[in-house]
């Protein structure tokens, strides 16, 4: 029943929920205040805590055998009622007790501790109405009920009419019983992961059972949407409520491949071994016989290292739909091996040791479904690395390289590459330095040294002798000298000597055979060696120029900044033996090799060298009036070009092209919005007919020109987005794990961009983000009549994605790649969705590319309920690819 209580005096009485006296209270009138009085018994010590509203008690005394095992902190804002004969006391009036990890909140509470049982019940308003009703909290767990009866011995407990939460999943229950501190029963129960009073979806069931941070089961039930019931049951649920790493089962994707089958993707389990060892193992199923398996182990241990291995086998069997071949299915076995490891920087100062291996068949990524990003990577590499540093003086580095190519199944392995430096020190320098240094003091000797070794092979016509007979090796050792003299006003130079040498391990000769009409090459085995020497001194300096704009104009001044830098080297020709002439076509062409062309760690230039090197650099900004940053006098710098120059040299030595190609390139952010790179070479030289340069400069002739592009590239990017709907700055929708390794990094991103549909951002009405390069070359080719000529390789395209709101509910995007040079689109993604509060549906159609594909998903977004989904997809093979 609701007591009620408003009535009775404000003489409130306490004593100790912790403990019962048979001590009969006595007033201590000279702690009155107002009408409130506080009653002490002989025992006890108290504190009284009073304001116009509400009274609250905190008790802390010595426990009696009858007693809680812990102190209650309670309040009031009405009265405290004990009553001593009962052994009991009540509370009226937005109660609020705590015990231990226990807050219940409610209109009035009871407490005998002859039962220890708690009674909690909500009033009636004017409307009959129950308000104010039982709230209770014990840790993650909450609920909302019409009244509450539990024992605070036991813990064990029954509710009527209860609102349960616990981490995602809200129950209501018409009867909820609490059997120890984590068990709970509920009948006649509903339960969903919406969180709104009227819930999106729900599930009924006659029972239910949850274990606190464990586990939720239930019977028989069966799911509605918007209070209508649906004509769909399920004979039992098990529901995951703890919140750490557990093992389990991870629930498959039902897909449709034209090519494959039908299939079952993602189907696994995973197992914890330790607190700092995983396992994952995933399986992919078709019917048509081809089938995945991926092992996924991880290891992380906190301040010493993480990483993780990812193992994958493919077998692929796919129906052919290649009609001229007799073959009913195409087979082939691949695999793909991930690993990475990274080591804290703390666990060992001086050290590091890092490692990203991609390894495996080139087709792999071509054959897997519904990842059209990594269909088309072509190139894989991998590092392993290792270095140590001594004391800052010198460091070692030892590395070991890879990397591969999907579409000429050439791959190169480095094992190992190790460099060695140490550090500039300065031989002629005082240990303690006593009035103005000598120039000879500031002269400093550095050393580094390299050594590579390389093996290359064909993945289709692998053999151990052939990898043996692809096998290099070559060393370089570098000692630069360097000397800072004092600056000459604005000028500084800089005077130094390098001695460079390199050994190799083999040498490459090239023959013209007259009679099949080709060059041909051999190798000879040994040890060589190689020696340059440069001797140089460089001068530089920074000239300023601005240019000012009237006070009222919007443009304050355009800043421009001129970097010239000249330098004159010598180099002698040590070299020059090394080098021959050899026939390269059938129209008597010649060219100049080196006997180390081809060959690691490379040749060096022919020819002494003694001239002079050039270059100009730029940096071009603008002041502008901002009338949003008031800062700095409400004037704001603007880079228009972040660098802009070219650099050339001239070799007064030699007697024929003299003159280097010029190397120009820009760089600039405009507006904040726009990045642009840019770079070219410009050849100074003409050409005859099959494009090999000519003693004659471009601006000679009929037709003067400053040059030919010879090589160049430019890319532009850019992103655009609207501004968010509440104003505020924009999240990203992918989870952010700091715990998480590159690969798995990477394999992330690679799943959103497969699935765009999940993470998009309904706050954001549209983005936009655009791209774009274009590289051009010349390259030395031979045709079908052995003539060596020179042909211009142009490759560009285009890469795009974005999305807007057709509605504030509905989204639309896609990602996309143009090829210029096929004059086509090769890969297209595009999706639709639909955001429903706890639900989320969404469409991804992939029209183009090397698997075709359509998918649609309706799921939850609660992570219990993540593997219930609806899921429809198809793939089919693009017979244009």
């Amino acid at each position: 029943m609701n007591l009620k209580a408003f009535n009775t005096p404000r003489i409130v009485f306490f004593n100790s929920l912790t403990a019962f006296t048979d001590t009969i209270p006595t007033i201590d009138s000279t702690q009155q205040s107002g009408d409130t009085v506080i009653i002490r018994s002989k025992n006890d010590s108290a504190q009284l805590i009073k304001d116009s509203n509400r009274i609250t008690r905190a008790d802390t005394i010595q426990l009696s055998k009858d007693s809680l095992d812990a102190p209650v902190h309670y309040a009031a804002s009405d009265s405290g009622v004990l009553l001593i004969p009962s052994k009991q006391f009540i509370l009226y009036g937005n109660a609020d007790a705590k015990y231990k990890d226990i807050e219940l909140q409610a209109a009035i509470i009871n407490y005998n501790q002859q039962t220890q049982l708690v009674r909690a019940y909500g009033l009636n308003d004017t409307s009959t109405n129950l308000d104010t009703k039982p709230k209770l909290t014990q840790g993650d767990s909450k609920s909302i009920s019409d009244s509450i009866l539990f024992n605070l011995k036991t813990m064990k407990g029954r509710t009527t009419n209860s609102f349960f939460n616990e981490g995602e999943l809200f129950v209501h229950a018409d009867v909820l019983k609490k059997e120890g501190k984590d068990i709970f029963y509920g009948y006649r129960g509903r339960f969903t992961t919406c969180n709104l009073d009227t819930p999106h979806f729900a599930f009924r069931t006659r029972k239910l059972k949850m274990i606190s941070n464990k586990i939720a089961v239930s019977g028989p039930a069966s799911p509605e949407f918007e209070g209508v019931p649906i004509p769909v049951g399920i004979p039992f649920g098990i529901y995951p409520l703890s919140t750490g790493r557990h093992s389990g089962i991870l629930p498959p994707q039902f897909v449709v491949s034209q090519d494959f089958g039908l299939g079952l993707e993602g189907l696994g389990y995973y197992k914890v071994l330790s607190d700092n060892f995983d396992v994952t193992t995933r399986a992919n199923l078709y019917s048509y016989g081809g089938f995945l398996v991926n092992v996924n182990p991880k290891y992380y241990v906190r301040y010493h290292y993480q990483g993780a291995l990812n193992v994958t086998f493919q077998s692929t069997k796919a129906l052919n739909q290649n009609y001229l071949t007799p073959q009913e299915y195409n087979t082939s076995k691949s695999f793909m091996i991930n690993w990475t490891h990274t080591r804290d920087n703390k666990a060992r100062p001086g050290t590091t040791f890092s490692a990203n291996v991609n390894f495996g068949s080139t087709k792999f990524n071509q054959y897997l479904l519904n990842n059209p990003f990594q269909n088309f990577q072509n190139q894989l590499s991998s590092s392993i690395s290792y270095s140590k540093d001594f004391g800052g003086k010198s460091n070692i580095s030892v590395n070991l390289n890879h990397n591969q190519n999907s579409v000429t199944g050439l791959v190169n392995l480095n094992l190992p590459t190790i460099n060695y430096n140490v550090n500039t020190f300065y031989p002629f320098q005082k240990k303690e330095q006593v009035g103005a240094p000598k120039w000879w003091e500031s002269i400093g000797i550095g050393y580094t040294g390299n050594f590579t070794n390389q093996l290359s092979f064909y993945d289709s016509t692998f053999s151990f002798k052939r990898l043996l007979d692809t096998a290099q090796y070559g060393f370089t050792h570098n000692i630069p000298i360097t000397l800072t003299l004092p600056q000459l006003g604005p000028i500084t130079l800089s005077p130094s000597v390098s001695y460079q040498e390199r050994w190799y391990g083999q040498k490459i000769f090239r023959n013209w055979d007259s009679i099949n009409n080709r060059l041909d090459t051999s190798m000879r085995k040994g040890f060589f060696a190689a020696r340059q020497m440069t001797y140089g001194i460089s001068a530089s300096t920074r000239i300023f120029g601005t240019y000012q704009f009237k006070h009222s104009s919007g443009i304050q001044a355009i800043r421009h900044e001129i970097r010239p830098t000249i330098a004159l080297n010598y180099s002698p020709n040590m070299n020059g033996k090394f080098y021959y002439p050899m026939k390269v076509d059938t129209f008597g062409h010649v060219l100049r090799f080196s006997q180390f062309d081809g060959v690691i760690p490379g040749a060096f230039p022919e020819g002494a060298f003694g001239g002079v090197s050039f270059g100009v650099d730029n940096l071009l900004e603008m002041k502008v009036k901002s009338k949003t940053d008031t800062s700095n006098n409400g004037i704001k710098k603007i880079k228009l070009l972040d660098g802009f120059g070219f650099n050339s040299s001239y070799n007064m030595l030699a007697d024929s092209f003299a003159l280097a190609p010029f190397n120009i390139y820009a760089r600039s952010t405009l507006f904040d919005k726009i990045n642009i790179t840019a770079s070219a070479i410009l050849d100074p030289y003409q050409v005859d007919q099959y494009g090999f340069r000519k003693n004659i400069f471009t601006w000679s002739g009929n037709h003067p020109t400053l040059g030919r592009l010879t090589g160049g590239n430019i890319a532009i990017s850019t992103q655009f987005k609207s501004k968010s709907k509440d104003g505020k700055d924009s999240k990203s929708q992918v989870p952010v794990d700091p715990f998480m390794t590159p690969e798995e990094q990477q394999m992330q991103l690679q799943y959103v961009r497969s699935n765009p549909a999940e993470y998009t951002d309904f706050n954001i009405p549209w983005t936009l983000s655009l791209s774009y390069s274009l590289n051009f070359s010349k390259q030395l080719h031979v045709d079908s009549l052995s003539r060596y000529s020179f042909a211009t390789i142009i490759s560009s395209n285009v890469n795009f994605q974005g999305d807007f709101s057709l509605t504030t509910k509905w989204k639309v995007g896609g990602t996309g790649y143009f090829d210029f040079n096929a004059g086509k689109l090769q890969q297209l993604s595009m999706f639709l969705t639909r955001e429903m509060h706890c639900w989320q549906m969404s469409i991804n159609v992939t029209p183009i590319g090397l698997w075709r594909s359509f998918s649609i998903t309706l799921n939850p977004k609660s992570g219990i309920l993540r593997d219930l989904r609806i899921n429809r997809s198809r793939t089919f093979s693009n017979y244009n690819q």
